[in-house]
């Protein structure tokens, strides 16, 4: 006797199947139903936070404003107190500088109003014009700075005007020579130098000596309207005032 041949369908009964159709149904329903009970929980918790995270945002960014604000602001008042005080630091060293020279030039005057009254004070004795006094002092590059004074008090309404030249003599190679006003300045036909002072007057300028030459004095020679004057003096002696 043969096998019996198996079939591919099952014999299902109707009230199964129906139940098994309806249970899957339910399931789902209690699924959307769970899922939408858990979106409007969590909408009905969570929109109350989310107003006041945003709230505590907006609050957060408009205080960050505020502070940079500041902020831009302290940085412009730097800037502003720190070129002040630069500008300030400059105008105080140009004013200390102007006081210092204005000091110099006072401390000046006083020098000079103390040597007129030596001059022309009361107890002084009266000179016609003469050379008060003559220094010079050594310069980088063999030049000789020199500084002449030239006074007269004789006639104290009177202006002492003409020339002044000097020779400097000493000894080269050996012998007594001169060096003369032309050779000082190595320019021929040098002119003198101009005065023209009612008391007093200093002259200066720089001349130059030749090598080899020993100077030992100097021959000072004023020529005016009114008078001529040659005076010599001792170069030790003008040297050691022009070096003080």
């Amino acid at each position: 006797m043969s096998a019996p041949v198996s079939s591919r369908f099952r014999i299902v009964p109707r009230d199964a199947a129906v139940r098994r159709r309806c249970t899957s149904l339910l399931l789902a329903l209690a699924w959307v139903a769970s899922v939408g009970a858990a979106w409007w929980a969590a909408s009905y918790t969570a929109a109350p936070r989310l107003a006041h995270a945003d709230g505590a945002r907006a609050r957060a960014e408009h205080d960050i404003k505020a502070v940079q604000a500041e902020l831009d602001n302290l940085r412009q008042r730097e800037s502003t107190l720190s070129r002040s005080d630069q500008i300030s630091r400059a105008a105080n060293a140009e004013v200390q500088e102007a006081l210092a020279e204005r000091d110099e030039e006072i401390a000046a005057l006083r020098a000079d109003i103390a040597f007129f009254e030596r001059l022309v004070g009361s107890t002084s004795q009266r000179k016609g014009l003469t050379v008060h006094v003559a220094e010079f002092a050594a310069e980088a590059g063999g030049t000789w700075r020199y500084q002449i004074m030239l006074t007269q008090t004789m006639n104290r309404g009177a202006i002492s005007q003409g020339q002044m030249r000097f020779a400097v003599e000493g000894v080269r190679e050996g012998k007594l020579a001169a060096v003369q006003w032309d050779e000082l300045h190595q320019q021929r036909s040098a002119p003198g130098q101009t005065y023209s002072f009612r008391y007093f007057q200093q002259l200066d300028g720089n001349v130059m000596l030749p090598a080899g030459f020993t100077p030992q004095r100097v021959k000072v020679t004023l020529h005016g309207d009114d008078a001529a004057v040659e005076q010599a003096l001792d170069w030790k002696t003008a040297t050691a005032a022009g070096g003080k």
